[in-house]
C-alpha cells in the first residue's frame, strides 16, 4: 500500500501545473457561420499577457465522422494570438488549443464553438 502511495506522490511531482495560464477566446463573425472564421485568443498568467508563445488550433465537430481543421495562430499584440479557420459544417465544434510558452512549457486548453450556422 505504501509503495502505491509513494508512486503516486512521485508521479505527481513530475506534473507541471499550468492552471495559472488562462485563455480568453473570441470567434468572429458572431454568431459563427460555416466558412472562414477568425479566432482570437488572449493568453495571460496572473492577468499579465504571455508574449512569444507558439500556438496551434485544432477544431473538431462534437460528433464523429468529420475531418478536423487545423490552424497556426500568430501573435498580433502582446498576449493576443489570431488564426483563421475554415469551419466546414454547421453544428457544434470543439477547438483544442496547444500552446508552447517561451520557457518551453506546453499548455493545452479547449473551448466550444456552438451553434455554427449554415452559410
Amino acid at each position: 500500500m505504501s509503495l502505491c502511495l509513494f508512486c503516486l506522490f512521485v508521479a505527481g511531482c513530475h506534473i507541471q501545473p499550468d492552471t495559472d495560464v488562462k485563455i480568453a477566446p473570441e470567434v468572429e463573425p458572431r454568431p459563427p457561420r460555416v466558412g472562414q472564421v477568425t479566432i482570437t485568443v488572449r493568453v495571460t498568467r496572473a492577468d499579465k499577457p504571455i508574449t512569444g508563445a507558439q500556438m496551434k488550433l485544432e477544431a473538431n465537430m462534437s460528433h464523429a465522422g468529420m475531418a478536423p481543421v487545423f490552424a497556426d495562430a500568430r501573435e498580433v499584440e502582446p498576449g493576443i494570438y489570431r488564426a483563421n479557420m475554415e469551419l466546414t459544417m454547421a453544428g457544434d465544434w470543439i477547438v483544442s488549443v496547444s500552446i508552447i510558452l517561451p520557457e518551453g512549457t506546453k499548455v493545452y486548453r479547449q473551448f466550444d464553438v456552438t451553434g455554427v450556422a449554415p452559410a
